[in-house]
């Protein structure tokens, strides 16, 4: 078979996968698996999806053992270079008009296929030579990237259809490599560049959206696909909320026409529906892209996680723990996140029967059982259920909002403060959790850590309400609750971050700044830090496109001033991976300030992280 015809019977098969087909697509692809480099790739990709997905181990394994393959069939295919050569690459650039054109899609497919093998590595093992190696692979395969750029810069093109399939690769690879390191901490990145890799977002989405546009091209579709994930959940789970919806919306549109019934489309029609805040229409996509497909049931995971949370947000309590229970029961990708958030939409529910509260006791016994490690590391979000899990028994079979805490986590509110009639109901709970908190307060010995909490989420609605100076006293009574805290010590950088977050949208910029850097370096070793430091590189990133990254300056805010103070007495018996915190009066009234309407394209928002799994 030759490369043409290899090429059209991917471009085949990947069509047959969108619209749902997805064992049709599979066996297109098998007869040839060993013989061409374009059915070895989507043979392999076919089996590493189904393995991400199904997190079985039959069928990690069984993907590493075909992306091998994949990979040994790609490699009969490159172009080899002897010693020589090898060494004049480092003086001079190649003619790359010498090479065949099965040798540059050969570097090509070889670059896609150890990356998934790569990926795959992360979660096939659980020990340090395993993520050693799957680093190294990726650190390959992003050199064969770079090579396939230059191929793609230098090499005279005989035609436009012998060049179209070859660049929208290169435009999906180096596109998704340059934004997935640019979005990475500051001291992750310094080591990365250090040892080859460099990553610039607006370079990255430009060769994203130059691919997808790229049609008809077997990868365009992919490139919609990488830019969908990018706007929709990557900068909601690690970010600030800054991702295109309106460009998401084209995208989709384009490929609704082609995958009307595709299920992972639809699914992020919903997507798009739940960040707009139209929960009802949501929940309509998501049950359609459920209904579209039972062969690949994973799919359905997806929607039952956001419908769990499109419920959450409607405080439809019920609702919500159906959806955690299936997901609990039927995946497999985070039992312990999936029983605590069971647990936590429970205790929300206005029922004190004996048989509810053993209901829960019996579900949060389990969290601590069912964690798991992925490369060798245990999940932070794992760890917080376990660590929450504990805190309950320790306090006597309580714990304050922990639905509406869970919310916050996932950066929920920056979609819940989008729609009004979400943010009413919501706000009222919080009221109500701090005066009951008030009238025991003598007895509670973890008033600090619920009240910082309540201080937090109260914060965070009044931001959505345009109150921006009670929003600003609410975060700034959190994070003095530091010395008082003894478990929930996430609760001061994170308070720290939102009000940078909230004077930012007020364009006080370098008043943000030192509360940002101050989250960042002063606080260590609190749940969830790697996430609350994503957030901090995107806010940093765009503080510094906006020239503000001047000197530190001092400012009014008790928490940052870290010359004074001392490290709080950390209480380890619940965990000891925590954090520290900070305190205020609730405010009256809400009263909306007058330049509340301003608000900073791109700096106050948030919501993954499934691919971090």
């Amino acid at each position: 078979m030759d490369l043409a015809m290899a090429i059209e019977e991917t471009t085949l098969a990947l069509n047959l996968f969108l619209n749902n087909r997805f064992s049709e697509a599979k066996e297109r692809m098998k007869p040839w698996a060993d013989k061409s480099m374009y059915h070895a790739l989507g043979y392999g990709t076919i089996m590493y999806m189904q393995a991400t997905l199904t997190f079985d181990v039959a069928d990690i394994q069984a993907a590493v053992y075909r992306l091998k393959k994949s990979l040994e069939v790609c490699q009969r295919f490159r172009r080899r270079n002897g010693v020589m050569t090898s060494l004049s690459k480092i003086v001079r650039q190649p003619n790359y008009n010498l090479y065949t054109e099965e040798e540059i899609h050969a570097e090509l497919c070889y670059a896609e296929c150890l990356l998934e093998r790569a990926l795959l590595t992360f979660i096939q093992d659980e020990n340090l030579i395993s993520f050693v190696k799957g680093g190294l692979k990726i650190r390959s395969c992003n050199l064969s990237y770079k090579e396939c750029l230059q191929i793609l810069s230098h090499k005279d093109w005989k035609s436009s259809k012998e060049r179209v399939h070859f660049e929208s690769g290169v435009s999906l690879g180096v596109g998704s490599f340059n934004l997935m390191i640019s979005r990475l901490p500051s001291k992750v990145l310094r080591l990365l560049e250090f040892v080859g890799f460099s990553g610039n977002k607006e370079y990255g989405l430009s060769e994203l959206e130059k691919g997808a546009l790229i049609y008809p091209s077997l990868r365009s579709p992919l490139c919609s696909m990488v830019l969908l994930s990018y706007h929709t959940i990557a900068t909601y789970v690690l970010g600030t909320a800054d991702g295109d919806i309106e460009l998401s919306e084209r995208i989709l549109e384009t490929c609704l026409k082609d995958y009307p019934k595709g299920v992972i489309f639809l699914f992020f029609s919903g997507r798009i529906a739940e960040i707009k805040g139209d929960m009802a229409e949501a929940v309509q996509k998501f049950e359609e892209s459920i209904e579209s497909q039972q062969e690949w049931k994973q799919f359905h995971h997806l929607c039952y996680w956001e419908l769990m949370w499109c419920h959450s947000y409607s405080c439809d309590w019920l609702l919500a723990i159906k959806f955690a229970e299936k997901l609990k029961h039927e995946s497999r990708w985070s039992k312990a996140t999936y029983a605590y958030q069971q647990a936590a939409f429970l205790l929300m529910l206005d029922n004190s029967s004996p048989e509810h509260l053993q209901r829960i006791n019996t579900i949060l016994l389990e969290v601590p059982q069912l964690k798991q490690r992925v490369a060798g590391k245990s999940i932070p979000v794992e760890k917080f259920a376990v660590r929450k899990a504990r805190k309950y028994a320790m306090q006597g079979n309580r714990l304050v909002l922990p639905a509406l805490e869970l919310i916050y986590i996932w950066n929920g509110f920056t979609i819940i403060n989008r729609n009004p009639h979400l943010l009413e109901p919501i706000i009222k709970i919080v009221e109500l959790a701090i005066i009951d908190l008030e009238t025991w307060k003598d007895k509670n010995e973890n008033y600090a850590d619920d009240y910082g909490l309540c201080m937090l989420l109260k914060g965070m609605c009044l931001k959505g309400l345009k109150c921006l100076t009670q929003a600003e006293h609410c975060f700034m009574e959190a994070a003095s609750c530091e010395k008082r805290i003894r478990y929930d010590h996430y609760i001061v950088p994170y308070s720290l971050v939102e009000l940078g977050l909230l004077f930012m949208r007020q364009d006080r910029c370098e008043e943000a700044k030192p509360l940002l850097e101050s989250a960042r370096c002063d606080y260590k070793h609190y749940s969830l830090e790697s996430r609350l430091h994503f957030r901090i590189h995107s806010v940093l990133t765009e503080l510094q496109k906006r020239g503000s990254a001047g000197p530190d300056i001092s400012t009014n805010v008790t928490a940052v001033d870290s010359s004074s103070r001392t490290s709080p007495q950390r209480d380890n018996s619940i965990d000891d991976n925590d954090e520290e915190m900070m305190f205020f009066e609730p405010s009256a009234q809400c009263v909306p300030d007058a330049d509340s309407d301003v608000i900073v394209d791109g700096v106050i928002q948030q919501k993954v992280v499934v691919a971090a799994l």
